[in-house]
Parts: structure tokens; sequence; C-alpha cells
């Protein structure tokens, strides 16, 4: 094993004790040098704060800022894009439901034209149809006169040349 033991110690005995090789203690002396490097050390660690780990923390800050930034950017515009989808549906249902509206509106007019039309086609098929019957009853009350009248000067042929005299 290996020991770093510190030592101030101002007696040999004490020091003779504390550096025995076959002990396998390593002594840290507390002189001039010893505060030198601790002095040293106290400047590298200022030097390496100002110059590595400020500015390591300051971009990591930045990054971190910037990926805050972006993710409240990204929560408002997922925000704003739920609020314009609610919008669109709502307007399409809106839509539809005027829509619907419209079409049964339109579908109810389409009805009531179609009857008013279906009853003034009956209206006219029925005064058409008495108008053919009236026509048809006059040709033929007109053809049975002119059957009557072709009958007789026929009837009277016939009796004339069945007889051999005008009657």
């Amino acid at each position: 094993m290996f020991y770093l033991q510190f030592s101030l110690a101002f007696d040999e005995q004490s020091w003779r004790r504390l550096t025995d090789a076959d002990k396998g203690w390593a002594v840290i002396n507390l002189d001039l040098a010893f505060f030198i490097q601790i002095i040293n050390f106290g400047i590298l660690v200022l030097v390496l704060n100002v110059l590595l780990y400020k500015p390591l923390r300051a971009a990591l800050d930045k990054r971190r800022q910037e990926i805050d930034g972006a993710k409240e950017k990204t929560a408002s515009v997922d925000r704003l894009v739920k609020d314009k989808v609610e919008q669109y549906e709502a307007a399409l249902r809106e839509a539809r439901a005027d829509v619907s509206a419209r079409r049964a509106e339109l579908v109810k007019e389409a009805l009531a034209e179609e009857s008013s039309l279906l009853e003034k086609a009956r209206k006219d098929a029925a005064v058409s149809l008495d108008a053919i019957r009236q026509k048809v009853v006059r040709e033929s009350e007109d053809a049975r006169a002119l059957l009557r009248k072709q009958a007789e000067h026929i009837s009277g042929e016939i009796c004339e040349k069945i007889l051999g005299r005008s009657l």
C-alpha cells in the first residue's frame, strides 16, 4: 500500500520513522515547494475557470436557453395548430349543418314544386282528356250523321236497283 502522510516533524526520530522505505510510506513535506505548488494549483484553477469553465458553462447555458426557447416555440406552435384545427373543425361542422339545412330546404322546395307540377299536369291532362272526349263525341256524332245520310242514300240506291225503278 501507498500512503500519503503530512508531516510537521521537527525531530529526527519522527523523520526517520516516516521516511522508512520498508513501510511503503511517502511523505509530503510542508516546505516552501509545497506552498508554491498550492499557489500554482490555485492559479491553474483560476486560469482554467476563466479560460475553460466559464466559456463552457456559458455555451452550455446558451444551448440550454436555445433548447428551452425552441421547446416553448414548439409548444406555442402546437397550441396554435390545435386552436386552428378546432376552429377548422367547428367551421366544418357549421358548414355541414348549413349545407344539410339548405339541402333539406331545397328538397322541400323541390317536392313542393314537383307536387304543383304534377297537379298542374293532372289538371292539364284532365282538361285535355275532356277536350279529346268532346272532340271524339262530336266527331262520332258527325260520323253517325254522315253515315245515316250515306246509309239512306245507299239504301235508296239498293232499293232502286232491286226494284228496278226510282223511288
